[in-house]
Formats: structure tokens, C-alpha cells, sequence
């Protein structure tokens, strides 16, 4: 039965009379602590409505996404359902915070929403993506296969999850230093937080700093290199193709260990835009081909970086290097 509880937060929570409080001890094999976050109220009770088919699930509301926080922190629960649309926080914006106060989460997104990059966003922050015109057919079976460590993505959504795996291999134009480190540490986090592998071609106070940023943001960086989702290599070292290629199979092979299903591999790196701003066009030409195989042939996701001096606009010569990317950005 449905019952409303005063937390202090103007929080709704849907538990069973089994269940007087939040201290109740909870068997770990059988229950499951869900936190349900929308801002619409009908939709939360259709929500807990529909969970009341499962006897193992304990299920707290939130109705925003400072709420949200405050209340994984203190639930810690094992499923966030997720809105986008939030107020006072968007649900990425939640997504990309939560995973430092409540780590063993899945995400698990509830939304309206169908626009490609938005979804694709979500897909990188959590474990699945509901439409919600779907949800009563979708939300029982996408629960029980997230929790089980499986991707759900609702009927007519697919194609979208699907061109995710497909070619992208970016060229980004930074001007300065704080630039090129917030690119590597949303690239990389985003990797990460979906249970996907990573490698990064720095120098090494690009790394030292990246390392840093990665922890600040409660990214689990340091399991992931014990585990060896993680490599960093030297950006003044030229890789070889063979080694590299053998370096990108362990990644993903130690994702797919580490419980990721279809594990991918995400690479940024700094060498071929340093090869340029040194005035070395044709070895960075090079370079870049050889990432565009990686990116076709082994399905990578690749983000190139390259120095722009302030002020400076991207040269004549560059056009030869935008050829070989699929996509191409300032910041």
C-alpha cells in the first residue's frame, strides 16, 4: 500500500507497512532500495504503483534534483529512477554528481525526452534510458535487467544507443590549459560512470591534473586502475600501432571482467595536436589516420585535442587534419 512520510526533505515515500522505517534492516539478498526523482506527482504514484508488483523493492520519492542528492546520499540506494527535466538541478547534472555520494547506484533515466545528444548524454551517466510513454510496459523488465548489470533502452530508442558504438573520432580546439583538462575529465568520467574503459595520451602534468580532477568529481579512478579500464600514456612518446592496438583489446576485455556487458573504449589524447602546434603537420596527418582505423575498425570513441593560441582562429592547414574527424568543436 502507498504511504507518505515526512523526512524533512518534502519527500513522498512509497514503502510497504512492513517497512516502519528507513532503518528497518534490509535483507541484501532480497531487497532493493529504488529512489524514484520526478517533479510531477502523478507520475511518481503511476511509478509506485507499478513497483508494487515486486514485494523486494523499498521506494523513496524525490520531487527535485537538490532533493535528489540530499536523499541518495542518505538512502543510498541501489537504483535512482531518474527524470531529466528536473528543477533546481537537471537529472545529468544529478547523474554526474551522485556517483561521489552514492557510488553502488545505478542510474536508471525516466523521460520525455527523444533528442539524440541528450539521450545519448544520459547513456554515458547511467545504465539505461525509459521513454516515458513506455514505462508501463518497460519499467518492471528495464529495473530487473539493470540490476542484473544489463543496458535497457526502450523500443524505438535503439538507434540512438546504437550510433553511439559507431565512427566518432573528434577534433576539439582548446585555448588554454583549464580547457583541454575539463575535456579530458568529462570525456573520461563519461567512460567511466558507464562502466566502459578509457586510455589518455598526456603529458604528464596532464595527467597528474587529470588524475586530480577525476577524484575531485567522485569518479572511481583509482579502482579503475586496478582493475586496468584505466591506462595513461605519454603524449611525447610516439605509440606503437601494435602495442596500442594490443592496449585498447586489454581495456576492453578487462571492462567486460569488471561486469560491463559490451564493453567500449574511449581515447583522448594531446600527441597529434602538440605534433601540429610544433609545426610537424604530416606526422600529425599520420597520427590521426591511424586513429580513424582504430575508431572504424574497433568501434573506439576518440577525442583529438589541439592548442589554440587566445585568439587565434583554426588555420588554412587545419583543413587536411578536420578531414579525418567526424565531428570538430571550440572551447
Amino acid at each position: 500500500m502507498l504511504r507518505t512520510t515526512n523526512f524533512g526533505y518534502a519527500f513522498e515515500t512509497c514503502v510497504e507497512a512492513a517497512y516502519p522505517s528507513r532503518r528497518t534492516c534490509v535483507d541484501p539478498v532480497r531487497d532493493r532500495r529504488i529512489l524514484i526523482v520526478d517533479d510531477f506527482e502523478a507520475f511518481r504514484r503511476l511509478i509506485c504503483s507499478l513497483l508494487q508488483e515486486r514485494a523486494d523493492l523499498q521506494v523513496t520519492q524525490a520531487s527535485d534534483g537538490l532533493e535528489a542528492l540530499r536523499r541518495a546520499e542518505e538512502l543510498q540506494p541501489d537504483m535512482i529512477l531518474l527524470d531529466i527535466g528536473l528543477p533546481k538541478m537537471t537529472g545529468i547534472e544529478v547523474a554526474r554528481r551522485v556517483h561521489k555520494l552514492a557510488p553502488a547506484a545505478k542510474i536508471l533515466f525516466l523521460s520525455i525526452e527523444t533528442d539524440t545528444d541528450l539521450v545519448r548524454e544520459a547513456l554515458t551517466l547511467g545504465a539505461g534510458y525509459i521513454h516515458k510513454p513506455r514505462v508501463q510496459s518497460d519499467l518492471l523488465p528495464a529495473i530487473e535487467g539493470v540490476l542484473k548489470g544489463e543496458r535497457f533502452v526502450s523500443k524505438g530508442l535503439e538507434s540512438i544507443e546504437d550510433t553511439e558504438a559507431h565512427h566518432r573520432h573528434e577534433i576539439l580546439l582548446c585555448h588554454d590549459d583549464a580547457a583541454i583538462l575539463e575535456s579530458f575529465t568529462h570525456f573520461i568520467a563519461a567512460a567511466l560512470n558507464a562502466g566502459n574503459a578509457a586510455i589518455v595520451l598526456a603529458t604528464e602534468s596532464h595527467r597528474e591534473s587529470l588524475l586530480q580532477q577525476l577524484r575531485a568529481q567522485g569518479v572511481q579512478i583509482d579502482a579503475a586502475i586496478q582493475q586496468g579500464t584505466y591506462i595513461s600514456l605519454d603524449a611525447n612518446e610516439s605509440p606503437d600501432p601494435g602495442e596500442f592496438l594490443g592496449a585498447i583489446r586489454g581495456l576492453r576485455e578487462a571492462a567486460a571482467l569488471a561486469g560491463k556487458k559490451y564493453p567500449g573504449v574511449a581515447f583522448c589524447g594531446e600527441r597529434a595536436g602538440r605534433l601540429w602546434a610544433e609545426g610537424k603537420t604530416d606526422e600529425a596527418i599520420q597520427l590521426e589516420q591511424l586513429c580513424d582505423n582504430l575508431a572504424k575498425e574497433q568501434e573506439v570513441d576518440i577525442l583529438c585535442v589541439y592548442p589554440l593560441a587566445k585568439g587565434q582562429d583554426a588555420v588554412p592547414v587545419l583543413d587536411s587534419i578536420f578531414a579525418q574527424h567526424s565531428a570538430v568543436s571550440y572551447r
